[in-house]
């Protein structure tokens, strides 16, 4: 069953063109024809010589590109300058380019016109190559001089046929008509793919689009599609959100400020999170997003930093005032800046460029300042539909982006003008506190996503040395920043000095009363010893008196002839209180 529905799978012919073949599934339809259509200016010639041009580079398939309004040489030195040399294909064999020279002044409809001889120039050119692609520019110039819609319908029915008959890839454009896509009408009827290429100008703002308009066999992406045209040719960038099913990471990265780390759990951000930046004019977003990428570089991380109103020759140099050396990080190749103003294109052009430096650069992490801007070049649901998809963009290829936004007087403090508030990870508000005729800043984590993280508001210091976070500092009427704050701290400082002397003195008087009873307590400690000697010296006199005594009785009774026995035995009578 399997191989069943793999063989009834309509084949693809990718064209190697970025962006495209993802949402055309694979490509254009293999051989098959496909009309190419759109005003001038638009792309068409490029994206047809792109095609051919990666098909002989990337998958070695020779192509054929017959032109009916330039020559050869007049093709060879357009494409040079996008990097497609022409010359180079046709010498190696890879590539033929006929010029079919039609002028309409010389052309008269007398009979049944048929591509026959067409059909003769183009078997030759593809034999002589073996193309498998071609490329007919423009149709119109072929059918241009006749007015029989019955014969161009007969005869582009035949064309598109006969490309299909013989196997080969084919890209036919066609100009842009009034009130249809094509001048004649016909074309998109006959072709099996057709794809729409638009330049539009609105409010002086450019922009060049793509829509599959119809794809006979195959599923496509069916929106709009921003493209840019650069040195290297086209790029398509899918708008429609990526899916909710990015990675995630674990490990933290540092916010560059140690201080403002230890308010996030004390490890910072998380990798491939998305952070916001907001505050009012002078607050220090950008200098906040500056240690971002200098943490980065620190770390050795690519950083890209993308700013829509500073140079960035301006932002190393005020950088550098506050002690921060963008300049040393630019020279190793760490950082890189893409600047650009708002209004230079539209948001949809925008967003492609971004995902082209983005693509070019590989960075690890990215600073875009600041995000308000696009204000001008858009209404808040597009600039919310953009970021959107910017979002998407990073978290799937895991950059840590920083976005700064300007919030004006007034915005809640809950949301910001671009409603981008809620898809963020993590969001620092940096805001002005006026005190006592005095402006100073603030800064506090709104919301930090999956980690812990202070609710404290930081007064938040910008000097020749860098940032300071200081603590919060509490007085009798709330948080006190700036002057109030100083005063407070001189305040506080000399009631604690206060303190300290009453203590001393305290502490002074208390040892001076100790050593004083000290003293007091050796004294007493002398005349009890001195007592305690007496008393011995005594006690051995009265005891000394007593044995003289008892000798003197004893040898009286010896004078006296007493009885022997009695001798020594009689003691003498103890007088009252003698002991």
């Amino acid at each position: 069953m399997a191989k069943t529905r793999s063989s009834q799978t309509l084949a693809k012919c990718p064209t190697g063109i970025r962006g495209f073949d993802e949402i055309s599934n694979g490509g254009l339809p293999k051989g098959r024809p496909t009309l190419l259509c759109g005003g001038p200016g638009c792309g068409k010639t490029l994206f047809a010589m792109e095609f051919l041009a990666r098909g002989i580079k990337e998958y070695n398939e020779p192509g054929i590109f017959m032109s009916f309004e330039e020559s050869e040489d007049d093709l060879a030195k357009n494409f040079l300058s996008l990097g497609i040399d022409v010359a180079e294909m046709v010498r190696r064999g890879k590539l033929a380019v006929d010029y079919v020279a039609i002028n309409r002044s010389e052309i008269e409809e007398t009979g049944e016109y048929d591509l026959e001889g067409l059909f003769i120039r183009l078997a030759h050119a593809i034999e002589s190559v073996g193309a498998k692609r071609v490329v007919l520019d423009t149709v119109e110039a072929l059918f241009g001089g006749f007015s029989d819609s019955a014969i161009l319908r007969s005869e582009l029915h035949r064309l598109f046929r006969w490309l299909k008959d013989r196997g080969v890839t084919a890209v036919v454009t066609g100009e842009k008509g009034e009130k249809t896509l094509t001048r004649h009408g016909l074309e998109e009827y006959v072709a099996d793919c057709v794809i729409y290429l638009d330049f539009r100008v609105m409010e002086q703002i450019s922009t060049r689009r793509m829509r599959i308009i119809k794809y006979r066999g195959s599923s496509h992406g069916a929106d709009e599609y921003p493209f840019l045209i650069e040195r290297d040719g086209i790029s398509v960038l899918p708008v429609t959100s990526l899916r909710l099913d990015y990675p995630v990471a674990k490990d933290r990265i540092s916010s560059g400020i140690e201080r403002l780390d230890n308010m996030l759990d004390g490890r910072g951000f998380y990798r491939g999170s998305t952070i916001l930046v907001s505050g009012s004019a002078g607050t220090g977003k950008s200098t906040i997003a500056a240690y971002f990428v200098d943490g980065a570089c620190r770390r050795k991380e690519k950083s890209l930093y993308i700013t829509f109103e500073e140079s960035p020759s301006q932002i190393v140099r005020n950088m550098h005032s506050i002690g921060l050396d963008l300049n040393a990080w630019i020279k190793k190749g760490l950082l890189s800046f893409h600047a650009i103003r708002p209004s230079f294109c539209g948001l949809e052009m925008h967003l492609a460029s971004l995902h082209h430096v983005i693509m070019r650069s590989q960075p690890q992490v990215i600073v875009i300042d600041p995000i308000s801007n696009l204000s001008s070049v858009g209404t808040k649901a597009e600039i919310k539909s953009m970021l959107t998809r910017l979002i998407d963009y990073l978290k799937m290829n895991h950059i840590t982006a920083m976005m700064t936004d300007l919030m004006h007087t007034g915005t809640p403090k809950v949301q910001t003008d671009e409603d981008v508030s809620s898809m963020v990870d993590s969001w620092i508000v940096v805001r002005d506190i006026e005190l006592n005729g005095e402006r100073n800043r603030g800064l506090y984590i709104l919301k930090s996503r999956g980690m812990a993280h202070s609710n404290q508001i930081r007064e938040f210091l910008i000097s020749g040395s860098g940032i300071d976070l200081l603590d919060v500092y509490l007085g009798p009427a709330g948080v006190l920043t700036g002057s109030a704050r100083a005063a407070q701290e001189a305040k506080d400082r000399a009631e604690a000095l206060q303190l300290r002397n009453l203590s001393d003195r305290s502490l002074r008087e208390r040892k001076s009363r100790q050593k004083t009873l000290s003293i007091q307590i050796a004294a007493l400690e002398a005349e009890l010893d001195t007592l305690a000697e007496e008393n011995t010296f005594a006690a051995a006199i009265e005891k000394s008196r007593l044995n003289n005594l008892q000798k003197g009785r004893d040898e009286m009774s010896r004078l006296r002839k007493a009885d022997p026995a009695a001798i020594g035995k009689r003691k003498p009578a103890r007088r009252k209180g003698i002991r």
